[in-house]
């Protein structure tokens, strides 16, 4: 299962469009806040994916929830755009939130810096800002096997994270 995450798009849904056109197998579609209304046009251009969204700090008069979980592929995902867990200055409590969630896969957004690594049992993503930077992440969940890829776009990584 194929997921396609984005974050700040901050009124600029142009780079999302063409992504999700491009990963045409990507089914699910992730977004962690900051440009709800973008999202929201994506969702009508491709009604055929599955869609969650959170509430960015910048989201304003937005129904979004400011987190989410959902399980998808077998996996349990936690959301958030990380003000809350004031993410700027440290990962430390939205990684504390996705263990006590007993999450598989942490997404947030909010620094505009994309970042994907992984602890002892989940993934943490950050896919950067589709508005300013054209930064996205694309994470294979494989059902079979139970192992998670996330590749970053454009590639800044050596390669792809893996969770098994």
């Amino acid at each position: 299962m194929k997921i396609l995450v984005f974050s700040d798009s901050h009124g600029s849904e142009t780079s999302m469009f063409y992504a999700v056109r491009y990963h045409k197998d990507a089914k699910v579609v992730i977004f962690c806040g900051d440009g709800h209304q973008d999202i929201d046009i994506i969702r009508k251009k491709f009604p055929d994916r599955t869609y969650y969204a959170v509430r960015g700090n910048c989201d304003w008069y937005c129904d979004n929830p400011v987190l989410l979980t959902a399980n998808v592929g077998g996996k349990k995902i936690l959301v958030s755009h990380g003000h809350t867990q004031m993410v700027k200055s440290s990962l430390d409590r939205l990684i504390a939130l996705g263990h006590q969630e007993n999450a598989d896969i942490v997404l947030f957004g909010h620094t505009h810096r994309q970042l994907t690594i992984a602890d002892s049992r989940m993934l943490i993503c950050n896919p950067g800002s589709i508005g300013y930077h054209e930064e996205y992440t694309l994470i294979d969940i494989d059902e079979a096997t139970g192992k998670i890829t996330a590749q970053e776009y454009p590639d800044h990584q050596y390669g792809p994270v893996i969770i098994t």
